[in-house]
């Protein structure tokens, strides 16, 4: 992502101080455990121009379940002045920055994954798509399954690992219909979920974030 920005002639400062977001604690019902994580990551992205993010996970913590997790605190109206100017980063690149042709290059077959927080929470559906679409040489294979849930959830496969699976075959059985090289996605954590189940079934399918992919030239 550093590398997309920086090739576009931006200035990335990427905080030395910055922790986990609070999300796992926030998921699991642990408002108070959760809150000083927060707010510590308030702290250090508070002077920030924007916060761009590699995850639609994270980002949606940020921008939607902050306003949630202070209300009625003390830091709730810094959580709101950060809220606003969060953003997932295919959605910067195309609603702020109005780029979706970087110059990439990737000549490749790929099939793109949507993560549930950044569908369901973040509204974002096409914004990695038009990204993708700018890419030269990139084949995009939609999968039948695209918005279906991959399994992972943070706690939820560790809590419930049977489910989770289960999702997990689900999900890599249409990434496998549509002959892709690479599975792509917006979400980290979605990725390593993936990524784990198809190399223990033995499927040499690789896994990118979108930013990587629009890294290559």
């Amino acid at each position: 992502m550093v590398k997309v920005f920086e090739r576009l002639g931006h200035e990335v400062d990427v905080p030395a101080g910055q922790t986990c977001c609070g999300q796992p604690g926030f998921n699991s019902g642990y408002f108070d455990e959760a809150r000083p994580i927060a707010s510590h990551t308030i702290k250090v992205l508070q002077d920030a121009d924007v916060v761009v993010i590699p995850s639609g996970s994270c980002g949606a913590m940020i921008r939607v379940f902050y306003i949630e997790l202070f209300k009625g605190h003390v830091m709730e109206a810094a959580a709101h002045a950060l809220s606003e100017k969060t953003f997932e980063f295919s959605e910067f690149m195309i609603k702020k920055l109005n780029q979706a042709d970087v110059g990439a290059k990737f000549p490749h077959k790929v099939t793109f994954h949507d993560g549930c927080h950044g569908l369901r929470e973040l509204r974002l559906r096409y914004e990695a798509r038009q990204l993708l679409s700018h890419v030269d040489d990139l084949e995009l294979v939609e999968m039948s399954e695209a918005r279906t849930c991959c399994g992972f959830g943070g706690a939820f496969s560790v809590k419930f690992p049977d489910i989770s699976t289960a999702m997990a075959e689900v999900k890599c059985n249409s990434i496998l219909e549509t002959g892709a090289e690479y599975v792509v996605s917006n979400d980290p954590s979605c990725l390593m979920q993936i990524k784990g189940y198809l190399d223990k079934q033995g499927h040499n399918i690789k896994a990118l974030h979108t930013a990587e992919v629009l890294a290559q030239v």
